[in-house]
């Protein structure tokens, strides 16, 4: 039974790979989730922040010396709060890659395009199977509009793929006006991959001390679902990759988004309940439902839900009207039976 597939170029021996995450921080944990059975290992991520500390002492073109500075980036981590300053991370990337055989993905995490341009050359010098783009942060700027935000990613991707030869997927947030559009222009510019959807941690608040904390909360299968929709409605019309994260924490839920049409599936929050091990259960599930189903490639079954549908925002308005209405609650408690 062939499980392979292929993703930003690359062949993987199944769906199933490793996400960014803690996991990555060291290498006795890269090498257990090669072991656990992982496709391919993205690293926890590098962020701008650190990289732009570490080079000219500021945090996006502040000074934390400086007063008026102080208070707005007192919230940073220290330099040494991080797992890996970005020298060990470029050392800790070439180790790993030494260490295991299957891929191995580095991955930058920020807000504009210096850090990315300057950095992703000596990622790709280190070795990096392929680059992850993570894209987190949400604009609360009135003045910056959504396409001045769609403008500068897009170049970024253009940019990048110009100066670089090594694979480049970029992870994104659903947060935006029309993600089809945008998709589609990351796949002109050059995009290998998407990596849908980033998750944004939302702070909760403390009513005792009337302040927001942060908090951290790992993905359910409840997730899923946004995902698979527009894994759905994009597979049949880019020409990149497609890769989910978040919301997959059963085999049914990985089966699912290779049946929407993802390419690859990153685990974080299931590895992190179960231990790298969840991998072989999540290969052998699959395994099991293909040979159920008398499928011997999963070529046959990658996006056999397809989308690829005469006026698709009608159909998708009827499906909405059609599952509110398929709502029933039955009986209140005290209403006549």
């Amino acid at each position: 039974m062939d499980l392979s597939t292929r993703y930003l170029g690359l062949t993987l021996a199944h769906p199933f790979m490793a996400g960014a995450s803690p996991l990555g921080h060291n290498l006795d944990t890269v090498k257990r989730l090669e072991d656990g059975g992982a496709a391919a290992i993205v690293l926890h991520s590098l962020f701008e922040e650190q990289i732009t500390m570490a080079e000219s002492g500021r945090i996006h073109q502040m000074d934390p010396l400086e007063r008026k500075f102080a208070e707005p980036l007192a919230a940073f981590p220290l330099p040494e709060g991080y797992a890996l300053s970005p020298d060990a991370y470029l050392d800790h990337l070439r180790r790993a890659k030494a260490a295991v055989a299957v891929p191995v993905i580095a991955s930058l995490n920020g807000m504009t395009s210096e850090t990315w341009l300057t950095f992703a050359s000596r990622i790709e010098q280190a070795g990096a199977d392929a680059l992850e783009l993570n894209i987190y942060e949400i604009a609360v700027d009135p003045t910056q509009s959504g396409s001045v935000i769609e403008h500068d990613l897009r170049d970024v991707v253009f940019e990048l793929k110009r100066r670089l030869r090594l694979p480049i997927a970029v992870k994104l947030s659903p947060y935006f006006t029309a993600f089809a559009d945008v998709a589609h222009q990351l796949d002109r510019a050059g995009a290998d991959g998407l990596v849908l959807f980033n998750r944004f941690y939302q702070p909760d608040i403390d009513i005792d001390t009337m302040a927001a904390v942060p908090r951290i909360e790992l993905s359910t299968s409840a997730e899923l679902p946004l995902r698979l929709r527009w894994v759905v409605m994009l597979h049949s019309q880019l020409r990149c990759s497609l890769a989910i994260t978040g919301g997959v924490a059963v085999p049914s839920d990985g089966i699912k988004a290779i049946l929407a049409g993802a390419d690859a599936v990153q685990m974080v929050s299931a590895i992190l309940r179960h231990g790298p091990a969840y991998f072989s259960t999540m290969r052998d599930g699959l395994a099991c439902w293909m040979e159920s189903k008398g499928v011997s490639s999963l070529r046959d079954v990658c996006g056999r839900v397809d989308a690829r549908i005469p006026n698709g925002d009608i159909v998708e308005r009827a499906n909405y009207l059609r599952t509110l209405q398929s709502w029933s609650a039955g009986p209140t408690k005290g209403s006549a039976q």
